[in-house]
């Protein structure tokens, strides 16, 4: 039984035993004490007022009264007012601690078969460009989550859905059969997502010219982007590839290739992975099906040039395309198929989309739609609505090639971390692979963390500078902690300290000591309200405050040199247990820790 669930039980006894009544469980609120106070957990007693009767200071004393006379648990009392402040004693302390680094994956819970079945969608690149870093913070958050979400017990399927048809893609086909000369990612020597993101940005600039040039003419933007020859070509290409044209489809496969490969390298560096990926090629047509049935019966309309729409305006909403005129597909199409094939895969209790907040309008839309088709699934969506990431300069846009390209951030950030080093000596006490995988797990330990300690659904603005400062709330700076915690404890071992299995109980440790395990406690807690809001900052900022919290203790105290024996071995699990769970930690947000820095 936990401190906090016992120390529930007693208050409830106490309060049953002074009043002739016993409290709801709601009733009995313990927080975490104030700093300015001394104690470690607070009873606020305002709720408990209905049964005592009395005022607030003279039932917090009561029920202080009497948890020193019975509860063991409790060292010392403090009445402020309506509140109650408890001093947990010493060896309550240790005794948990104890119970901490015998328990396998402290704070995590295991899934069963019987555990519910959830699916969380991220990523969701286009093959027309490589991914950059608004694709980097979806796929941390997607994976992030993903991880949050096993360790409170679930099962997890991580799946992207990649799209790879429509008129964007056929942007870039159409520039490279223009203006391509037959080049090749290996011709080239470039990733292929990279090589077909050129020419996307290739047909921009050459859609452009050409609507200035209608300009000149006397028409109106609208006018002449409605009469360009290059975007009614594209058009051309799409309606080709939908009606199975050969030759569309076989250069369709081949630069989607490309782009596979380019991708699957930039998982791998970025440490995402998933367990399904699902093609908007193989889920339009599925899509189309289901809203030509909603039009035959009448939950869509056709208008006069031969598009589909739903119409909203009773719910609230406005009309919603979902077929064009020349019968081609739209993303809410595609979304729709993709949704009936993935509940047809698996049986899913919860669908979760990681999109941007910019999309917020197309998810209430997409769960309205699939309601009025009849899949009992759609109400049940959820859409992980998260901010926007920009840099210092402003907003990035990929038709004018002023995107943060994915490979190249992690790239600066790993060689950032290695002259940072070689700057501090510390790449001299390595070999050269050693370092390399110290300089990796760093840089995108930094950018990682970064990223994720920023609450979800607030913007955010990437700074590659701050991000791997060694001070402060930063990955690099919980890394070194670590490392130096794995530091002290090869020199435990060397020196023969061996640590029994149950640590006295008599021991006199501090309050530093003491609060240091009660947040090594809190773990659990914070994991399962991670689980509970979608959020991996709260995990972040709670390594990051456990590893402040050991700094402070590390300056004050002596580990290894501590003469009591008793003591010493005391500080050593502590510090044991502290990188255990910062490692843990840290695992759910996907950083790797280096052993030593």
């Amino acid at each position: 039984m936990s401190i906090l669930t016992s120390l529930e039980k007693s208050i409830a006894t106490a309060v049953g035993a002074l009043y002739g009544t016993t409290p709801e469980p709601e009733q009995i609120q313990l927080q975490k004490t104030k700093k300015e106070f001394r104690g470690h957990l607070t009873l606020v007693v305002f709720p408990l007022l209905k049964i005592s009767h009395a005022a607030p200071p003279a039932t917090a004393q009561a029920i202080a009264s009497y948890l020193t006379e019975h509860e063991p648990l409790v060292s010392a009392t403090e009445v402020v007012g309506g509140f109650l402040n408890l001093t947990i004693a010493s060896g309550a302390w240790i005794a948990l601690l104890d119970e901490i680094r015998h328990t396998q994956h402290y704070g995590h819970r295991s899934a069963t078969a019987e555990s519910p079945l959830v699916m969380v969608e991220y990523s969701s690149p286009n093959t027309n460009k490589p991914l950059h870093l608004g694709h980097v913070r979806n796929n941390l958050l997607g994976y992030s989550l993903s991880r949050i979400l096993e360790a409170n017990g679930n099962r997890v399927v991580k799946t992207n859905i990649v799209n790879d048809r429509g008129i964007h893609i056929c942007k870039s086909m159409l520039a490279w059969q223009k203006w391509g000369e037959g080049i090749t990612p290996e011709k080239a020597s470039k990733k292929g997502d990279h090589l077909i993101g050129d020419f996307y940005v290739l047909f921009d600039k050459h859609f452009k010219a050409e609507v200035k040039e209608l300009m000149s003419t006397g028409m109106t933007e609208d006018e002449a982007k409605e009469k360009s020859t290059l975007m009614a070509e594209a058009r051309e290409m799409l309606r080709r590839w939908e009606q199975g044209d050969k030759e569309v489809r076989t250069l369709w496969q081949t630069m989607n290739e490309w782009v596979y490969a380019g991708f699957d390298e930039t998982y791998r560096m970025m440490g995402v992975r998933f367990d399904k990926i699902y093609y908007e090629s193989e889920t339009y047509l599925i899509g189309k099906d289901e809203v030509l049935r909603g039009l035959d019966e009448g939950l869509f309309v056709r208008d006069a040039d031969g598009s589909v729409w739903a119409d909203l305006t009773a719910d609230g909403l406005d009309r919603k395309i979902l077929l064009r005129a020349d019968g081609t597909s739209v993303y809410m199409t595609q979304d729709i198929g993709t949704a009936k094939m993935r509940y047809k895969d698996y049986p899913i209790d919860k669908m979760i989309y990681v999109v941007g907040n910019e999309q917020n309008y197309h998810f209430q839309v997409l769960s309205l739609l699939l309601d009025k088709l009849g899949f009992a699934f759609g109400k049940g969506l959820t859409h992980f609505s998260y901010g926007m990431v920009e840099l210092p300069e402003g907003k990035m846009k990929s038709r004018e090639g002023t995107v943060v390209d994915a490979d190249d951030l992690m790239e600066e950030m790993i060689t950032t971390a290695r002259e940072i080093a070689n700057e501090m000596g510390r790449a001299k006490l390595m070999d050269k692979a050693e370092a390399d995988e110290v300089a990796r797990r760093v840089g995108l330990g930094s950018l990682k963390y970064f990223i994720l300690k920023v609450d979800p659904r607030k913007n955010m603005t990437f700074n590659p500078k701050e991000s791997i400062d060694f001070n402060g709330n930063t990955g690099s700076f919980i890394q070194y902690t670590y490392a130096r915690i794995r530091s002290l404890l090869s020199k435990a071992e060397e020196a023969g300290y061996a640590i029994p299995d149950t640590l006295p109980a008599d021991i006199e440790i501090s309050d530093k000591e003491e609060t240091l395990i009660q947040h090594i406690g809190e773990y659990a807690d914070v994991v399962a309200e991670a689980g509970c809001t979608f959020s991996p900052a709260l995990i972040a900022n709670y390594s990051y405050d456990l590893v402040k919290e050991y700094n402070q203790f590390y300056h004050d105290f002596s580990v290894l040199k501590e003469e009591n024996e008793a003591l010493r071995s005391f500080r050593i699990a502590l510090s044991q247990v502290v990188a255990d769970t910062v490692q843990r930690s840290m695992g759910l947000l996907g950083i790797e820790m280096p052993e030593r820095m």
